[in-house]
């Protein structure tokens, strides 16, 4: 049976509520209705996927639960949708201007809105939530290979479909398994993790490529870009940057970001001609 994913709903208004609450339920979600900061605060020990925050009376009551939960140690994640109120309303419920200033949300949407509307949204957000990144590690060296699989299967969005020692297995592996993260090692036998990572850019883009290297020269950092690369990470920075990187690389972000800004040509310096 799949597990019924919890929605969070926020609101003083009970028409409202109701409506939500039966739109999201006829969806198969799991509903936590409160019409109340309290409330809500309590409910969230149910450990909601998505939180959608909508009126509450009076003005600032919704923005004081916004900032609650953005530096709550344990929910500042959670997705967050914001509903304001209609544009009359909005002097007794609604977000003050210096509070919208301060708004961090996924979505955000004013009254009147049918709650139909928002459910794809709800939908996409909880998709990324749930999503599970598929990695594939290509390294040769056996030690450092089990160790990087070690740190990414203690991750709980993360899934290694395959681990091999060279970039022609780790093409092969990338046409049967299609993963979002192909991590490879720069230097490889049977062929380089450059060479892999430009057969996987031309023909499998579906895949981004990761590399991991003991060589962070600009030269290396430039040929990995030419190649498609999505990220560069020296091995002796793995340990505090793997698993940023595979979750950067995942979303199509580049990783680090000044990877994005790389020159694509590099120009050796010039050779004095003659005595």
């Amino acid at each position: 049976m799949v597990e019924k994913r919890r929605i969070l709903l926020v609101d003083d208004e009970p028409d409202f509520l109701e409506a939500f609450r039966m739109t999201l339920q006829a969806k198969n979600f799991d509903v936590i209705p409160t019409s109340s900061k309290a409330q809500a605060q309590e409910k969230m020990k149910e450990d909601p996927a998505i939180v959608v925050l909508g009126t509450l009376e009076p003005a600032g009551d919704a923005f004081s639960l916004h900032q609650w939960l953005k530096k709550h140690p344990r929910y500042k994640d959670v997705p967050l949708v914001v509903i304001d109120a209609r544009k009359e309303e909005r002097s007794v419920k609604g977000w003050r201007r210096h509070e919208g200033m301060q708004l961090e949300a996924d979505e955000f949407v004013s009254k009147p809105i049918e709650p139909a509307v928002l459910v794809p949204h709800i939908q996409n957000l909880l998709e990324e939530v749930y999503r599970i990144i598929r990695v594939l590690v290509a390294e040769d060296h056996t030690v450092v290979r089990d160790g990087i699989c070690s740190v990414l299967a203690l991750q709980k969005d993360m899934e290694i479909v395959a681990e091999v020692p060279n970039g022609k297995e780790a093409l092969d592996k990338v046409l049967r398994l299609m993963p979002d993260v192909a991590l490879l090692d720069i230097v490889m036998p049977v062929m380089s993790g450059i060479d892999a990572a430009r057969r996987i850019t031309s023909e499998y883009p579906q895949t981004r490529s990761l590399m991991l290297t003991q060589y962070d020269e600009p030269e290396n950092m430039i040929a990995c870009k030419q190649a498609g690369a999505f990220g560069f990470i020296p091995k002796k920075a793995a340990s505090g940057q793997l698993i940023t990187g595979v979750r950067s690389v995942s979303k199509g972000d580049y990783f680090p970001e000044p990877f994005a800004e790389l020159e694509e040509t590099f120009t050796s310096p010039q050779r004095p001609s003659g005595p």
